[in-house]
């Protein structure tokens, strides 16, 4: 008989304010506080204390700033199914929209973490990913990743998140992800759209030049989402 893994139910009984008890006997345990922050150490292990992320394993990304409305969404996502990840799918199966919400707010109030830039990309590679996040390409109608993101590409609240301070391999596996269809939003999916006119060689690129950046100085995310996308997208809506 395969043997259960119990990290997965260690976390979702840690979010739910349970202790479980590991052991028949043994000394009584110390109290500690029902608060979201306690609660939330189940993140801690992938995503760090402070939701800095875990820049060695580039599975786990930062979750410290990132626009509440994302945040919300993505949650959304891997408890209903649209984003896959074993763990995250279990944890979060049975987690109410209420509660979801209140783990976004949680993350998004944190001061933002930007990790050092990091990139093994070379001089070319970097240029053209510099090209295609700054300037897209019109000839085949993708527009610049700063016209969503922002100019600092800190994020736009309400639903858009910075991409500073992610790594390349992360970028690289979601706008994969996306360009397999194996992650979705609502529709019209524009992430999806977008990865499926780039090639790997260009996701690779748009990775490597966006691991490079260092943190912008004195730059937080616009005080509002633009009025006007350069394509529609589902995901910048309310779920």
């Amino acid at each position: 008989m395969a043997r259960l893994n119990p990290i997965p139910l260690l976390l979702a009984a840690s979010l739910f304010g349970v202790t479980p008890a590991l052991h028949a006997a043994g000394p009584k345990p110390t109290a500690v506080p029902d608060t979201m922050e306690q609660r939330l150490l189940a993140c801690a292990t992938c995503h760090g204390k402070r939701g800095e992320g875990a820049r060695k394993n580039e599975t786990y990304p930062p979750l410290a700033g990132k626009t509440e409305g994302y945040l919300y969404n993505q949650l959304l996502n891997f408890r209903d199914g649209r984003r896959k990840y074993a763990v995250m799918n279990y944890v979060l199966g049975f987690l109410s929209d209420e509660y979801l919400r209140e783990i976004a707010q949680y993350y998004a109030r944190l001061p933002p973490a930007h990790p050092p830039p990091m990139t093994g990309a070379s001089s070319k590679v970097l240029a053209r990913g510099e090209a295609l996040v700054t300037q897209g390409d019109a000839s085949r109608k993708l527009p610049a990743c700063d016209e969503c993101h922002g100019k600092s590409l800190t994020g736009m609240p309400p639903f858009i998140p910075g991409l500073v301070g992610l790594s390349q391999g992360y970028i690289s596996r979601q706008m994969g992800a996306w360009k397999a269809r194996n992650r979705r939003a609502k529709e019209p999916d524009c992430m999806a759209e977008i990865a499926a006119l780039l090639t790997a060689e260009e996701i690779s690129a748009v990775g490597g030049w966006l691991a490079s950046l260092p943190a912008p100085a004195g730059a937080p995310p616009p005080a509002a989402q633009a009025a006007s996308l350069p394509m529609e997208c589902g995901s910048i809506t309310q779920r």
